[in-house]
């Protein structure tokens, strides 16, 4: 997939070390929650795979789309949902097709935001867009080391990434309140915004994986 950047993690490395971190994950997963996503905390891509396919089969979950990244790769997730006879589309032209239909969207964000719970999306790819945006379950693999203080440090990075294409910051499930000043959730986009936030530094080099580079 096209990416406005390959190279995440290395635009990290120049934040002072209290900006970015494991260290802030607590405060992200509180303000997250906040925000109404749900986060999942896991060790490694293998608890990440299982607590993916109990999601499935507990939103009984038929068609699922997917952007691949070597964070998914990792843990084996198409795979595995393709065992369990779950129909899973990753290639460009099927999520085109298929993302609209889709019971479950699953994508990889770059970093979290711990003061707004936020997080950030390499979405160059219109295949990102798509499996996050049209399905009503969206499911987001995050490395959970990857954490920024706040916006001022997140738009440091994306300003050193960023060259042309396309980025998404996602705060909770689709809501709005056009109509008649009622908060309705889902309306323009998923109704849950799930994190599953992945430990990797327990079970891959964390110089391997960057956010889902590819």
């Amino acid at each position: 997939m096209k990416k406005v950047s390959n190279k995440w993690q290395q635009y990290f490395a120049d934040l002072p070390a209290e900006k970015f971190g494991r260290h802030l994950f607590a405060e992200f997963e509180d303000r997250a929650k906040s925000a109404a996503a749900e986060v999942f905390p896991v060790k490694t891509a293998a608890e990440a795979r299982e607590a993916v396919a109990n999601l499935a089969k507990y939103i009984n979950a038929k068609n699922i789309v997917i952007a691949d990244s070597l964070l998914q790769q990792a843990g084996g997730i198409a795979a595995a949902l393709g065992k369990a006879g779950l129909a899973v589309y990753s290639q460009p032209a099927d999520i085109a097709e298929q993302a609209e239909k889709a019971d479950m969207g699953i994508s990889t964000v770059e970093f979290g935001i711990a003061e707004t719970g936020s997080v950030c999306q390499d979405a160059y790819a219109i295949e990102s867009r798509l499996v996050s945006a049209l399905p009503p379950v969206h499911v987001a693999f995050l490395n959970s080391n990857h954490i920024v203080a706040g916006v001022t440090e997140a738009m440091e990075v994306i300003a050193k990434a960023y060259d042309r294409g396309y980025i998404s910051f996602i705060t909770g499930p689709s809501r709005t309140a056009d109509i008649e000043r009622v908060l309705t959730i889902g309306v323009h986009g998923p109704k849950r915004f799930i994190i599953v936030a992945i430990d990797i530094a327990t079970d891959i080099a964390a110089a391997d994986i960057c956010g889902g580079d590819q």
